[in-house]
């Protein structure tokens, strides 16, 4: 992407609106993950035994990664045609009232099969606003952001997702505090959800403040291409597709099975997942502010090194994350998610933003990351919890998922080490990138498939 940058306090104003409106919309969604693990399995499928309900509430939850896909697309192609900031308002909305909707259902006991049908369809909702949020959010923020400090300020939009999910997590831990276990499956597991009515508002109010990104701006007055922007980043950026694709197996897959998995694992083992639940969010809020250092480390050092480093650190860890959840020692256990999340997760989370916006040109960039990003979305991450909760079914024990985890680091090493280093200001590449941007503009289509 051409280095199109906004004045100083149109960058700091859009990393902040992207930060809180990221926050908002994320809560919403890691909302119905912690519900799935903590109690959807006993409201809506009680005619399970627990762990067959458990599955069936985590695939409830792989519906919306399911979906998606099918938000990337939508929005990604009105994004690139009419602008990043109506998207991400319109995705705040619909996110919102969705999420107060499913704080509002009535349960399998009340209406029977028709709540299960009404949790899913309102899954759906959520994964078609979020599949189309992620990519506007990150390009609010790097298409404002100047090259030598876009890891830095992309990186406060990863921000919004942690605080998103520390949210999320501190509410239900506060609804069960205030609550007894039955109250709390009566009606308090609700409370989360409605109140985040109330968050959307406040997050509407801060997107419709910013501007457009002054490189959608630019690209408005360059002659309109014919072609829809979802077929024109296949037929240019295959590779940049796939890159994204398999940079983002073991940051999702992995993500998934630390923030969510975690809580029906500590339950099998008998611990208690009040201990878990405070662990993710002394660990997710940490890694929030870690992820800002990611990001500039990756403009000093370049974006590949400090993705790689964070896939290595996943596969490292993949055995003693559960050997220490095995000990079933409160001290060991935040040690096992501190270290995952904050350096394994947050180095790839950090590094993401300004390492697939530098993958597309502006022209697609929209769609070129709602693609790549949803698509591994919806293969990895919304079913590693539903694998690795197979795979103890099978065990009984947790070595099969530190292999799961292991091989899902893999994949994005080698998916990493595969694309080019896309920082145009390290390894001397900054003069080559910005004549390949030049040639670009006199061009009426490129079929290279990496831009920065």
């Amino acid at each position: 992407m051409a280095d199109v940058k906004g004045t100083p306090s149109e960058v700091r104003k859009a990393a902040i609106a992207s930060l809180f409106g990221s926050a908002l919309e994320w809560y919403d969604f890691f909302l119905y993950g912690t519900a799935a693990a903590l109690v959807f399995n006993t409201l809506f499928f009680p005619t399970f035994n627990p762990l067959v309900g458990t599955i069936a509430a985590f695939g409830t939850n792989a519906v919306g990664f399911l979906a998606r896909p099918l938000g990337g697309v939508i929005f990604g192609h009105f994004g690139d045609r009419i602008g990043r900031k109506s998207m991400l308002v319109t995705t705040l909305v619909i996110m919102g009232v969705a999420t107060c909707l499913i704080g509002l259902l009535p349960t399998y006991a009340t209406v029977g099969v028709w709540a299960p049908v009404l949790l899913v369809t309102l899954r759906v909702v959520q994964g078609i606003a979020v599949g189309g949020e992620w990519g506007g959010g990150v390009l609010i923020v790097s298409e404002h952001a100047p090259s030598h400090r876009r890891g830095f300020y992309s990186a406060w939009s990863q921000t919004g997702v942690g605080l998103g999910f520390v949210l999320s997590a501190a509410a239900y831990a506060l609804a069960q505090e205030v609550t007894t276990k039955e109250s709390f499956l009566a009606w308090g597991w609700r409370i989360p959800f409605v109140v985040g009515i109330l968050l959307t508002a406040v997050g509407l109010l801060i997107r419709l403040r910013i501007m457009e990104t002054p490189a959608f701006q630019e690209k408005e007055s360059e002659p309109k291409k014919s072609a829809p922007p979802l077929l024109d980043v296949i037929r240019t950026h295959p590779k940049s597709i796939l890159i994204a694709f398999g940079a983002r197996v073991a940051e999702t897959g992995a993500s998934y099975l630390f923030l969510t998995f975690s809580l029906s694992y500590a339950s099998e083992i008998g611990v208690d997942k009040g201990v878990v639940l405070a662990a993710l969010v002394v660990g997710m809020l940490f890694e929030s502010f870690a992820m800002p250092m990611f990001g500039a480390l990756s403009d000093r050092v370049g974006r590949r090194p400090v993705y790689i480093g964070g896939a290595i650190a996943v596969i490292v860890w993949a055995y003693p994350f559960f050997a220490l959840f095995d000990s079933r020692n409160p001290v060991l256990i935040f040690v096992a998610i501190f270290v995952a999340v904050v350096i394994g997760h947050g180095a790839m989370i950090g590094t993401q933003p300004a390492f697939f916006t530098e993958l597309f040109a502006s022209r697609v960039a929209y769609s070129g990351l709602a693609l790549g990003h949803e698509l591994a979305s919806m293969i990895v991450g919304g079913f590693s919890p539903i694998v690795a909760t197979a795979l103890l079914a099978w065990s009984g024990a947790s070595w099969p998922i530190a292999l799961f985890l292991i091989g899902m680091g893999l994949v994005t090493v080698f998916a990493v080490a595969a694309a080019p280093e896309t920082n145009p200001n390290v390894l001397g590449d900054g003069k080559a990138r910005q004549e390949a941007e030049a040639e670009e503009k006199t061009k009426p289509s490129d079929s290279s498939p990496i831009h920065s």
